[in-house]
């Protein structure tokens, strides 16, 4: 801790230029107050991690009020705005234009102790730069978000790159077999036809067996035999049916690749966000966290940031036009949008969008992670869904919920080993030695009490 005697900040600044040139001229005007060094590299670590997450270590408080007891008449400047408010009885402040003078006092700190070479300092603040980053690396992978960002990025561009590709196949089968595209417009199947086919010549009908198991429709697979037949296609060499057929095989293995990251990324949102997962499905509920960065981000968002995730060019054009603002973002992609009426879309799109912002602070905050919350929610969304069909009203959100707790705490006693169980018809009461807590829950049929 150094310390100066003018009054006005601005005023230490103004005079950085003059006394910034040696020590001697540093030393004059800031004075060493007080030094107190770490005890490990884990106590480092310790109020390092407490700075980061806003909160006043005890060395720190320790420090501080040995050192300021006139905290009063003294201005505090720190160089992280989350120390700002760190005490209500001394005045702080994290205004930029202290940031040159920070800049000096790192660069002639280590001149003020003696028994603090550079290059131990230098060697310190690696080991403890490398800690730091270490830990906030491994809590970031143990949440697994940013696999399940990447994946969805990569099904993005695999998506268009397949699209791609069975364009120019299609374009250039055509001009051989022009009729197939027109029967089998779909783009997968076109591919593993024309991989199977390899030429209107091939396509008889002893073959039509197995152009059925790819399209899965008789009728179909007998109109392409009979194209074949009367097709108005040119003729192609051996050499281009080579080439056709290598092209179609890697994007075959393109479309299996596709698949397996699909795969990948529904066992992924399994673990990282289930319950957001039931609710809207992978898809979605992966775009939702790419867009907002992190889950952490996405649980932070209010239901009417989330409703309109993904909109955002369409909100700030609709604010500077004074226009209509947009009902929903990325959410529209689910199921229960498309099945609204169009008078209720806008209803429904803002129910959902709650729902996503419990879900998702479920999954970020839990500590046991399931799907059962998120498969009360979906029922809820189904039921509104019905109420703005039918009028039938549907169960209250205390009541869907207590159910959901219920379900996630019966759930928790089961997969651990029970000590005894007694049922009766309308009382259920689980002893478990698991935790040294006791709590109830209570609906209107059942009374579960449990004993950890």
């Amino acid at each position: 801790m150094l310390s100066t005697k003018m009054h006005q900040l601005s005023d230490v600044v103004d005079a950085i230029p003059e006394v910034s040139a040696d020590y001697e001229s540093f030393s004059k005007c800031f004075k060493l107050r007080g030094f107190v060094s770490f005890t490990s590299a884990e106590n480092a670590l310790e109020n390092c991690n407490s700075i980061s997450e806003g909160l006043v270590h005890d060395d720190l408080q320790s420090f501080l009020s040995s050192h300021l007891n006139d905290g009063k008449h003294v201005l505090l400047c720190v160089a992280d705005r989350r120390l700002a408010g760190l005490s209500d009885n001394i005045q702080c402040t994290s205004e930029s234009m202290a940031s040159e003078i920070f800049r000096k006092i790192r660069q002639f700190f280590p001149f003020y102790i003696a028994e603090l070479s550079h290059f131990a300092e230098s060697q310190a603040q690696i080991g403890l730069g490398h800690s730091y980053s270490r830990a906030k690396v491994k809590f970031n992978v143990n949440r697994a978000d940013n696999m399940v960002i990447q994946t969805i990025s990569l099904l993005d561009q695999m998506d268009k790159d397949i699209n791609t590709f069975s364009m120019r196949i299609k374009e250039w089968f055509s001009y051989h077999f022009p009729e197939l595209m027109k029967i089998v417009p779909e783009s997968s199947n076109y591919i593993k036809l024309v991989n199977l086919l390899r030429s209107r010549e091939q396509t008889t009908e002893d073959r039509l067996q197995e152009i059925e198991d790819i399209i899965q429709d008789h009728e179909k697979a007998q109109a392409i035999v009979e194209a074949a037949k009367t097709s108005m296609g040119f003729d192609v060499t051996d050499q281009d049916v080579e080439n056709l057929t290598l092209f179609t095989d890697r994007i075959k293995l393109f479309l299996e690749r596709r698949a397996k990251a699909y795969d990948y990324l529904v066992s992924k949102l399994s673990g990282v966000a289930p319950n957001l997962n039931c609710l809207i499905g992978s898809q979605v509920a992966a775009r939702l966290i790419s867009h907002a960065g992190s889950l952490t981000n996405l649980a932070k968002f209010p239901a009417s940031t989330i409703q309109i995730l993904g909109a955002e060019k369409a909100l700030f054009r609709a604010l500077r036009t004074r226009g209509r603002t947009p009902k929903y973002g990325l959410i529209f992609h689910s199921s229960f949008i498309g099945r609204a009426a169009k008078e209720n879309k806008g209803r429904i799109s803002r129910f959902l969008a709650a729902k996503c912002a419990l879900a998702t602070r479920i999954d970020c905050f839990s500590d046991i992670l399931c799907n059962v919350y998120g498969k009360h929610l979906r029922q809820q969304v189904e039921d509104r869904l019905k109420y703005f069909e039918s009028g039938e009203m549907p169960k209250t959100n205390a009541e869907a919920m207590a159910a959901a707790i219920i379900e996630v705490l019966k759930t928790i006693i089961f997969s651990t080993k029970l000590c005894g169980v007694q049922c009766i018809s309308s009382k259920e009461t689980i002893f478990c030695s698991w935790r040294s807590s006791v709590f109830t829950v209570i609906s209107d049929k059942i009374s579960l009490e449990f004993i950890f």
